[in-house]
């Protein structure tokens, strides 16, 4: 196994945003933006999970929330799609897919992978979680005022207190190993709740760009709830 922690930074920022994306809303896009700036990265990859082990299958198709997301980040060219992962057959695992990427960009290319909180939060019920920081620093989106004792004691914990920083610069001397939980600016929506009210009938006029709300409308998408 490839271990990067130690390794320096040679030249080169990579960086991508995980998630489901069903549906991407302005949360999203503004959580990605300030990603971008803060990790200083020339643009950000958006990486929708084709088929995470530890979520239900998402009810829009692969292609659909593809649609929707090029619809969302069409007049930002920071940001782009990163689409491997519908490209791999079976389950998806954040593990394997970072390790794709450190083979590509090679052993001396800074490289993060960014999530939210309750990635975190779940990430011992993740394939080879441990790994995760072999390939790539793990930079967390937390929310306001979040505090070390909402994680489980134990392994979890353990493993994050000798990886952990602070500051976006203590991840600056290696290209993979650490992990930076970051408050960004807090946006009370998720796209369950989005989903939720589209099946209800209430406006999303708010949430998602008008672009997104004409694909979903076109395409009769989140009509049942869940």
């Amino acid at each position: 196994m490839v271990t990067l922690g130690d390794k320096p930074l040679v030249t080169g920022r990579h960086a991508v945003f995980g998630g489901t994306f069903n549906p991407v809303h302005n949360g999203h896009l503004q959580t990605a933006l300030e990603l971008q700036r803060l990790l200083a990265v020339d643009s950000l990859g958006l990486m929708p999970s084709a088929r995470p082990p530890h979520r239900a299958r998402p009810q829009a198709s692969d292609a659909q929330r593809l649609a929707m997301l090029e619809l969302a980040i069409a007049s930002y060219p920071q940001l782009r799609l990163d689409c491997r992962e519908f490209a791999r057959s079976g389950l998806s695992y954040t593990v394997e897919t970072l390790s794709e990427m450190r083979r590509e960009q090679g052993d001396d290319v800074w490289l993060a992978f960014c999530a939210g909180m309750d990635s975190l939060l779940n990430l011992s019920s993740w394939h080879r979680w441990q790994a995760l920081t072999d390939y790539a620093h793990l930079v967390i989106c937390a929310r306001p005022g979040w505090s070390m004792s909402e994680l489980p004691d134990g392994e979890l914990r353990d493993w994050l207190a000798t990886r952990l920083e602070t500051d976006v610069k203590g991840l600056d001397g290696s290209v993979a190993g650490k992990v930076l939980v970051v408050e960004l600016t807090p946006y009370d929506i998720s796209s369950s709740q989005i989903r939720q009210a589209i099946a209800t009938g209430e406006s999303t006029r708010d949430w998602l760009l008008p672009s997104v709300t004409r694909y979903i409308q076109q395409h009769g998408l989140y009509l049942e709830a869940g």
